[in-house]
């Protein structure tokens, strides 16, 4: 666990500057050397032991991630051998921190559609190894994690009812990282440049997201002839508090029913709704049939909604 009063000690903040300004209080960080697929791995057994069911009877492993363990092979591979999915194929998805989302409609598509019988997404991120900690308005923000989820069929009129998700790639100048791809592969020159990290235009990414996360979860609410009254919890993108909290009044949402986790965990990129819908779980804050919106923003630009009943 790293505080803010942690951070402080090597570099210019403090608590306060971080608390009123992100909502963040404190944020885990793993021991260096540790690989997506060392957290991804145990979120996805945790998933596996609650559902009741065993790592045989997986036929997809999806990992959404910007924090692979390696390029190739995919962090899906090595989670699907460290949890003896034997008759699973998997690959990785990267959608940033709207990932997850995307990556629960490719699942339960492939459901649907009668292809596969149950899917293990699995969102992680290990933000440490890629934040400047000499840039205090980025290194702030981003701690590690992992969350899983198992998509499989349930009774009609349960599991996710519908979505919307968006892509706007003049955004991406906003919140990227220049160098390791192949149009700027690593050098000496692109390390000495501390291009190998997060670059965010806070400003941009601010209104963006507000603006999107707000109006696509409004789109579907609309579009299936819901109340805001109706929602049970409307579980956004951990990002930064206040971001949270002007997208739920946009959406006329009594901030009560709003998951929130980010002040213990940070912004865990494609991690943080996985994570957030256990913490609801475990706080016995949805049940059954009750009514639930997820929505996240990220680099892309990318954003989405999914609109969903809880199955159990």
């Amino acid at each position: 666990m790293v505080t803010n009063d942690d951070l402080s000690k090597i570099m210019e903040t403090n608590d306060e500057w971080i608390r009123t300004r992100t909502g963040i209080r404190e944020r885990r960080w793993v021991e260096p050397g540790t690989g997506a697929s060392q957290l991804g791995a145990p979120a996805l057994q945790m998933a596996l032991d609650n559902r009741g069911i065993k790592a045989t009877e997986l036929d997809l492993i999806l990992v959404t991630t910007v924090t692979p363990d390696t390029l190739f092979p995919a962090t899906a591979c090595r989670i699907q051998d460290m949890v003896g999915a034997t008759n699973a194929f998997g690959f990785d998805l990267n959608a940033a921190c709207s990932g997850f989302l995307y990556a629960l409609t490719t699942a339960s598509s492939l459901v649907a559609a009668g292809g596969v019988r149950r899917v293990g997404v699995v969102g992680v991120d290990i933000m440490s190894t890629i934040i400047n900690l000499e840039d205090r308005a980025t290194s702030v923000l981003f701690g590690d994690g992992a969350g899983a989820v198992i998509v499989e069929r349930v009774e009609e009129g349960l599991g996710i009812l519908d979505f919307e998700h968006k892509v706007d790639g003049s955004g991406g100048c906003f919140l990227y990282m220049p160098a390791g791809g192949s149009l700027k592969p690593a050098s000496a020159e692109t390390v000495a440049a501390k291009e190998h990290y997060i670059h965010q235009a806070g400003s941009e990414v601010f209104k963006n997201a507000v603006r999107e996360m707000a109006d696509n979860s409004r789109l579907l609410m609309d579009r299936n002839g819901f109340r805001g009254d109706e929602l049970k919890l409307f579980v956004p993108h951990q990002a930064n508090i206040r971001i949270m909290d002007a997208a739920a009044k946009r959406l006329e949402l009594d901030p009560a029913r709003m998951m929130v986790n980010i002040d213990r965990y940070a912004n865990t990129t494609t991690a943080t709704i996985p994570t957030a819908l256990h913490q609801a779980v475990e706080e016995k804050r949805v049940a059954k049939g009750d009514l639930v919106v997820l929505s996240a923003f990220g680099a892309g630009f990318t954003w989405g909604s999914t609109l969903l009943r809880w199955a159990y």
